[in-house]
């Protein structure tokens, strides 16, 4: 079995240093500057400092007097981490996450299809840097509790892989703050015991730990030093909408360039929802200028679908409706659809059967030559036409 577990390095500090490039490479913390004032989050430039997230900001700011203080920005912060969830569904259909920036992937079973496990990471962290100009560490393991350590490994941009007869030589060395379960009161029993690392754990007898520390918790530790995690990944999440953003890099107002991500945006949101057997009545387009103004245009159709040639003649009337010109330089474009439906569900009489069929075998070859040969393999006239 193979589980991947994928972490956005630095997330809300990150997408500040993203959404202004006056942050690059400058200590930033995210969070209240009042007296009370908490850390969520601290760049790595802040990090050597010794500052991290949960801290006081007096005291972040006592450490790293340099550090600038940004107020959270919930909305942006939550339009990333949705990107980042869609594009984790592109590689497997069980995602589980686990906060706004994390999630475990179950790739048991699709190395045939996407190739093997390091490469899936590779082509995600490639994917988080290329569309949403942010950093993640991945790590590959057995289990969920070994990916989760692994990924934490090498950070930040890391790629560690564990395999199945490398965990115990792994986990052994690590200390026992590592273990889930283990705070600073169960860290400081097990040192009282003479147990600071998980291989010393792994070594005790667990009937003993389980009297010290109670039958449930120390069951839990005696298993998980012994790299036993029999918890699969579950997939929590049922799917809203699916999108696609794109920053340019360089602020643009080439309407050609603007037009033609978005008909590459459309195909792959075609894609995505022909994989997960759905299809959506609701587009929508976004546009966020260079001053990071955001302009938004919705269109319903009046049948559900999955067909790229329909959404790209939606989005092609959408974007004639937005304001581009050099004055007004775009810096990042999206495409999403809503409204979804299984494609079971019974469609609306008076289509005409047989073009749809026809396109549907069409898109359905295509995406049997994309899965095959990679994205690149095919483009539609209209996309190298607009180039």
């Amino acid at each position: 079995m193979s589980i991947l577990h994928v972490d956005l390095d630095a997330f809300f500090a990150s997408v500040e240093q993203r959404d202004n490039p006056e942050l690059l490479g400058k200590p930033v913390l995210v969070g209240g500057d009042g007296g009370r004032g908490v850390v969520a989050a601290a760049s790595y430039e802040a990090r050597v400092f010794g500052v991290h997230s949960a801290m006081p900001m007096i005291t972040a700011r006592r450490l790293c007097p340099d550090a600038i203080v940004v107020p959270h920005r919930m909305e942006a912060y939550s339009e990333a981490s949705a990107s980042f969830f869609e594009i984790l569904d592109d590689f497997s259909p069980v995602v589980e996450g686990l906060s706004i920036d994390e999630a475990f992937l179950d790739l048991s079973g699709s190395e045939r299809l996407l190739g093997k496990p390091s490469i899936v990471a590779s082509q995600i962290k490639a994917r988080v840097r290329s569309e949403l100009s942010l950093i993640a560490s991945v790590g590959i393991a057995p289990t969920k509790f070994v990916a989760k350590i692994a990924s934490d490994i090498r950070k930040p941009d890391g790629l560690f892989i564990v395999e199945e007869h490398e965990v115990l030589d792994f986990l052994h060395p690590l200390p026992v703050s590592r273990l889930w379960g283990v705070g600073s009161v169960t860290q400081e029993k097990l040192k009282s015991m003479g147990l600071r690392y998980i291989g010393d754990i792994a070594g005790y007898p667990r009937r003993i730990l389980e009297k010290k520390l109670g039958t449930k918790l120390g069951a839990h530790l005696s298993s998980l030093a012994m790299g036993l995690d029999l918890r699969s990944v579950q997939s929590r999440r049922a799917a809203v909408s699916i999108g696609h953003d794109h920053t340019f890099g360089s602020d643009t107002s080439d309407l050609a360039k603007i037009t033609n991500t978005f008909l590459l945006q459309v195909d792959k949101i075609a894609r995505r929802l022909r994989k997960r057997d759905l299809r959506a009545r609701t587009l929508t387009i976004k546009i966020k200028y260079a001053d990071f103004r955001q302009v938004t245009r919705q269109t319903s159709l009046p049948d559900p679908s999955s067909d790229a040639q329909t959404f790209h003649q939606c989005a092609l009337g959408l974007l004639s409706k937005i304001h581009i010109s050099p004055s007004q330089a775009v810096r990042l474009c999206g495409v999403s659809v809503s409204s979804l439906e299984d494609q079971s569900a019974p469609r609306q009489l008076g289509f005409d059967e047989e073009k749809r069929a026809k396109q549907e075998r069409l898109d359905s070859a295509m995406d049997s030559i994309l899965d095959r040969f990679g994205d690149l393999a095919l483009a539609r006239a209209s996309h190298t036409k607009n180039k």
